[in-house]
């Protein structure tokens, strides 16, 4: 059995409140180091900052709302274990999405055969006004649709730009590869998604 914190009990964490970007992230760093002296309160908030971001971007790449829950602890748990392994010379959040990254490729190789998500748009949610809401959605819902005509690698490209605002520096660390094949999978992954949408959605992308 694995040794670490409980995350069955925050597993389902809420939103946490909304932070400026740079106290944030200046916050994570803080957390990450209570973490490595095995804080579990700070890995817990850790989590909870995390969650939200995490369960929308492998919801999108594993295609198996079963397997989301499973490999967002599994990457957690590694956050928790290899904590003093982080060296500051990414952003945190860049490291944490490349463990998830990985993760979710194994997990996709245990179950190759994706499982349609009827539930997925209902996940993605923002604290907007109910007309942007109900634009966001269409949205959302569309560029989700035609995302899952992708490969896995395309849709961690444009998952990991739409809904994560990473540039392709962060993406190539995230799913190890050259920038060069980040641009080239964009490329074909927005020609690909421009055909499957159609009008104001089509420029959008």
């Amino acid at each position: 059995m694995r040794e670490g914190p409980d995350l069955g009990i925050i597993g389902m964490a809420s939103r946490p409140r909304t932070e400026s970007a740079g106290s944030a992230v200046l916050d994570e760093r803080v957390l990450l180091e209570r973490i490595k002296a095995q804080d579990v309160n700070a890995f817990e908030r850790l989590y909870r900052i995390y969650q939200p971001r995490l369960a929308r971007f492998l919801v999108t790449l594993v295609q198996r709302p079963q397997l989301v829950e499973e490999v967002l602890d599994d990457t957690m748990m590694v956050v928790w274990n290899t904590a003093g392994s982080f060296r500051g010379t990414s952003k945190l959040s860049t490291w944490i999405f490349a463990i998830a990254y990985r993760k979710a490729l194994k997990a996709r190789a245990r179950w190759p055969d994706p499982a349609e998500d009827d539930a997925l748009h209902e996940r993605i949610s923002e604290d907007r006004a109910p007309d942007e809401q109900l634009h966001d959605q269409r949205v959302h819902e569309a560029l989700l649709q035609a995302m899952a005509q992708l490969s896995a690698d395309h849709r961690a490209v444009v998952d990991l730009t739409y809904f994560h605002g990473m540039g392709y520096r962060e993406i190539a660390e995230v799913v190890d590869c050259p920038v060069d094949t980040v641009k080239t999978r964009m490329f074909y992954a927005r020609r690909r998604l421009k055909q499957a949408l159609s009008g104001a959605l089509a420029d959008w992308i």
